[in-house]
């Protein structure tokens, strides 16, 4: 996974963003570990639904959630999935296909 660091991302509400497995830091953040495994678990999460159809699912997701009383961002069953199992270096070596259909 490639890191690219990057003045566009403000360094105090974004720590990184994935795009198509490559992740955007902000120029003076840091990439700590618990990133690192938050956005590879994204790439595989992306990997599965053929990259595209994890960006529609997730736009499709936010969209509905956005009516809910709490972070619609936060709610994002690809997000639950990948903020419950970042602080697991190991997860990936034993997570199952789809996994993150069971946060839905």
């Amino acid at each position: 996974m490639k890191i690219f660091f990057t003045r566009l991302l403000p360094v105090k509400r974004i720590a990184a963003v994935n795009l198509f497995g490559a992740v955007l830091a902000p120029k003076k953040g840091k990439i700590t570990q618990t990133i690192l495994n938050h956005e590879t678990i994204h790439t595989r999460q992306m990997k599965e639904m053929a990259y595209i159809f994890f960006y529609l699912w997730y736009l499709v997701e936010w969209l509905i959630r956005l009516f809910g009383r709490d972070s619609a961002y936060r709610r994002i069953s690809f997000e639950r999935e990948a903020y419950l199992h970042e602080q697991d270096g190991s997860y990936l070596q034993r997570r199952k296909p789809y996994e993150w259909v069971k946060y839905v």
